[in-house]
């Protein structure tokens, strides 16, 4: 990529935030935050949690008993502390794909706003100057919703992505009986 050509790209991107206002800003930096949240958990889930279902299976194997209450209620703790793991921060990004859209809105509001101000300071009406305030003022809107609607896909693929690893955990923690054959729960 030329050096004129990234120029460009920061000047349309400058022009386009400073025609959306501060909330543009603001919306941005929620979808910083956001990405780095949506990347972190796949590298969670793909790098780190495959060590963490490691140690769980071991300590599942070193238990001399694997049938009776108290070892079903220590898988039951293992599996839920695996999968409290694996939904950390998903809640936050919910959050902040349903914030995204809010504060695109905020941002047509205050645009409007200006836009009658401007209007209850001049002399016309003319529908230019009307019509250029109400353009800039959905700048913020669609930023918003382009934002939240490029994390709702992951959100979905995080949630079975965790009930499918929860399932795959439970499988490598059998319950044996005294006979060494597997329990079946109902």
């Amino acid at each position: 990529m030329s050096d004129l050509s990234l120029q460009s790209m920061l000047y349309k991107l400058q022009h386009f935030i400073e025609l959306g206002g501060n909330v543009v800003i603001v919306i941005l930096a929620v979808l910083f935050v956001l990405w780095f949240l949506i990347l972190e958990r796949y590298y969670y889930i793909y790098f780190a949690y495959p060590r963490l279902i490691k140690q769980v299976h071991f300590q599942w194997q070193q238990r001399s008993e694997h049938s009776s209450w108290r070892a079903l209620q220590i898988r039951n703790m293992l599996i839920a502390q695996a999968k409290a793991q694996l939904s950390k921060h998903v809640s936050t990004i919910k959050t902040l794909i349903s914030l995204c859209p809010l504060l695109g809105l905020l941002g047509t509001v205050i645009g409007m706003i200006d836009v009658f101000t401007v209007l209850g300071n001049a002399d016309s009406t003319d529908p230019k100057i009307m019509a250029a305030g109400i353009s800039k003022s959905t700048i913020p809107t669609m930023v918003g919703l382009v934002v939240s609607l490029s994390g709702v896909y992951f959100i979905s693929q995080f949630n079975r992505l965790v009930a499918n690893k929860v399932r795959i955990l439970s499988d490598k923690l059998p319950i044996l009986s005294h006979h060494n054959t597997r329990v079946k729960l109902l």
